[in-house]
């Protein structure tokens, strides 16, 4: 057994800490997702995170940096090609994406492939934009249930995603036409990250609901990473939240599926209340999906002040051989233009109640540190061809 028995890695959906060096190629020079984010309020009540180091990794307008925070920090700096959860994701787990998830914010999917989904479903297609789900149902939905038409659009992740009516439309003709577009969308030119079933109930405008049978299907990391070394060697490696999704399954013994990101911080915070010997990995996708992508800064600052309260509780559950590290899988700054994730640095933060040092550490190259330093811990090795050296020892 490692140092640590049981490690807790919280990604915070898109909190980028600053502008990569490549940001400009991007379209997103000077970008700072939770700079910003501070220099837009007056307050900004973040006390656990202030304990951590956070202001002193990344000033704040309103928060101070601590003389003696509780943990180490670092700036991590993306390998990988691309600025999308599963690429940001992928990559702390040892993986180096190096040809990006096509994404069709601006303008839709092209002509040919929905041409040909069309053919293969017998489907007229309708909508074919960026939207959120709620949106395009009060858009669309009634005219997808009187004509038979089906919904196709996207967000600003690599995704198809596709609305079916289940009295309607019927989840099993909705789960045969997303099957038939993931295979369409393998294709290097068209290949997105997930395609996804969005089934909803109701029968006019105002009343739509999304129900619980959405289906992802998604592609499976291109080669073993950090997740797999810990499930074959053993270990628990326990999902919260989106990572199911991220990634495919692979690598995982158990999922927890999360209604919100205060809600995946509570699952948490219950799972900290067992024993188990491993991984527990947790993303938290309301800061991204709701704020973010919506541009809602007031939004997304109360967000990170809720995850700070139940921060607070998750710590107090900690033993002396217990880490927690805190991070993120991009940027999204909500005070930038249009509605993309932004291309940033992410923060690594390290906290257990057995460190008796604290302070900045050596910034990363690759976010691949952290699948690299999480498998150090339990004496395995990374799988081949993985990326990210391991600062396991500095975490003393």
């Amino acid at each position: 057994m490692g140092k640590y028995k049981r490690i807790f890695t919280i990604v915070i959906d898109s909190l980028g800490v600053g502008a990569l060096p490549d940001a400009a190629d991007y379209k997103d020079a000077g970008t700072d997702t939770l700079g910003h984010i501070s220099q837009c309020r007056e307050e900004f009540v973040i006390p656990n995170l202030q304990k951590m180091g956070i202001a002193n990794l990344h000033p704040l307008k309103q928060v101070k940096a601590i003389e003696k925070p509780l943990g180490y920090y670092a700036y991590l700096y993306e390998a990988s090609t691309g600025k999308d959860t599963m690429t940001g994701h992928w990559e702390m787990m040892g993986l180096h994406i190096t040809k990006p998830f096509q994404t069709f914010t601006e303008t839709g999917f092209p002509k040919e492939l929905l041409d040909e989904l069309s053919k293969r479903t017998n489907r007229v297609i309708i909508g074919n934009k960026s939207a959120s789900g709620t949106e395009i149902l009060d858009e669309l939905a009634e005219e997808e249930i009187a004509t038979g038409h089906m919904i196709v659009y996207t967000s600003a992740d690599s995704v198809l995603q596709i609305c079916g009516n289940e009295e309607t439309f019927g989840l099993d003709e909705l789960y045969r036409c997303c099957e038939i577009a993931r295979e369409i969308t393998m294709k290097d030119e068209w290949k997105v990250g997930r395609v996804i079933a969005r089934p909803y109930i109701g029968k006019k405008k105002g009343e739509f609901k999304r129900t619980s049978n959405r289906h992802d299907y998604a592609l499976k990391p291109y080669g073993k990473t950090a997740l797999n070394a810990l499930k074959d060697a053993g270990y628990d490696v326990i999902s919260v939240g989106k990572i199911f999704d991220i990634f495919d399954g692979e690598g995982l013994t158990e999922s927890n599926k999360s209604k919100s990101s205060v809600h995946g911080m509570e699952q948490t915070i219950e799972i900290a209340k067992r024993d188990f010997t491993g991984l527990c990995y947790v993303n938290l996708v309301d800061f991204d999906a709701l704020w973010g992508h919506r541009r809602d800064v007031e939004g997304y600052a109360q967000e990170i002040e809720k995850f700070d309260v139940k921060l607070g509780e998750l710590m107090k559950l900690m033993n002396d051989d217990d880490l927690i590290i805190i991070t993120a899988d991009h940027g999204n700054d909500p005070t930038h233009t249009g509605t993309d994730h932004t291309r940033e640095k992410v923060p690594f933060i390290a906290y257990s109640p057995s460190m008796k040092g604290y302070g900045k550490l050596e910034d990363s190259n690759t976010f691949a540190v952290i699948g690299a330093t999480i498998t150090d811990n339990f004496g395995i090795k990374m799988p081949e061809g993985t990326i990210g050296n391991s600062i396991l020892e500095k975490l003393n």
